[in-house]
């Protein structure tokens, strides 16, 4: 009998669970909103019981060799605590490893989210014949995960791949960490939808303006198609979004010299959109990166890398 691992996604949004063999094979996938307002307590019993019911779907057919849970935040991993999220109001020191062990009774893994991701794109993505990369989740916010000779690198607190929080923009737009400037104030979903509300409030989008008496939501989405149509403002927020992705990668190319650093997140839907200006100026910024050898990459495996990492560390893989 084969042997496979359950990895959870845990969403601000909405919570994804897999069940992945060892071959990188994913045998069932389905998702559910993450109800944040009824508090943790809730949440974690919802994802037990849906973990519960998948396992169920699996006896018989495949071993269930462990469960491995990405978490948006800080984590401290000895304990299984969450710090903070940003993602999950209400969860500030909370020991999410513990409540979920009680419910379930089963030992499982926990992980940055962004780490996960960069885990499942170093078994299964763009990073398969990469023994070292970083990786940026551009979402909400923006994450980072480091793989370090082949295991996800935590740094001397366990809070290593805070990348959203590189300062690209000096005296720029407040961050909720407490920062002006951060990336992730500048290319995350978030920060393209302040930068279109700003485009619609100088009039300077007629399709944005249209969107808006129609009463569709501004979302990055929605922001990204009007660019593709050829709005010209739309289109500049892309390129402000490339610009300062290129600057932060150039940085961390500086610093670390590692051979692959990787684009992941629904925001890098708008990779055709954005990867133009993040490659030039990278180049402008990083010596290392024009000599050909450093790779920028978009994810292969998109909004599954998370799952895939969390499953890796349900069968044991890098941690």
């Amino acid at each position: 009998m084969s042997r496979c691992a359950i990895g959870v996604d845990l969403g601000g949004t909405n919570l994804r669970i897999a069940a992945i063999d060892e071959a990188g094979k994913m045998l069932e996938k389905f998702s559910l909103p993450t109800r944040t307002r009824q508090g943790p307590e809730m949440v974690l019993r919802e994802m037990c019981q849906a973990i519960r019911e998948l396992a169920r779907k699996l006896d018989g057919k495949s071993s269930l060799a462990g469960i491995g849970i990405g978490v948006p935040g800080i984590l401290y991993l000895d304990k299984g605590i969450l710090r903070q999220s940003p993602n999950l109001p209400g969860w500030e020191n909370y020991p999410v490893r513990e409540e979920i062990e009680s419910h379930l009774g089963l030992r499982v893994f926990l992980e940055n989210d962004a780490n996960a991701a960069a885990l499942g794109e170093k078994w299964l993505g763009v990073g398969r014949n990469f023994q070292s990369l970083c990786m940026l989740t551009l979402g909400t916010g923006v994450g980072g995960g480091l793989i370090c000779e082949g295991k996800v690198w935590h740094g001397f607190l366990g809070m290593a791949g805070e990348l959203g929080h590189i300062v690209v923009a000096e005296d720029g737009y407040p961050c909720p960490c407490g920062g002006r400037g951060c990336l992730e104030t500048e290319a995350s979903a978030t920060a393209i939808v302040r930068k279109a509300q700003e485009v619609l409030d100088a009039g300077r989008s007629p399709a944005l303006a249209e969107a808006q008496r129609k009463c569709l939501e501004i979302t990055s989405e929605l922001v990204y198609q009007v660019a593709k149509h050829g709005d010209t403002a739309c289109r500049e927020i892309f390129g402000s979004v490339g610009r300062y992705l290129g600057i932060g990668i150039a940085g961390l190319i500086n610093s670390l010299n590692l051979p692959l650093y990787v684009v992941g997140g629904g925001v890098a839907e708008a990779w055709d959109l954005f990867a133009p200006a993040l490659l030039e100026h990278a180049r402008q910024r990083s010596y290392i990166f024009c000599e050909g050898s450093t790779r920028i990459e978009r994810s292969v495996l998109k909004g599954d890398a998370g799952l895939y990492g969390a499953a890796c560390f349900g069968l044991g893989g890098a941690a």
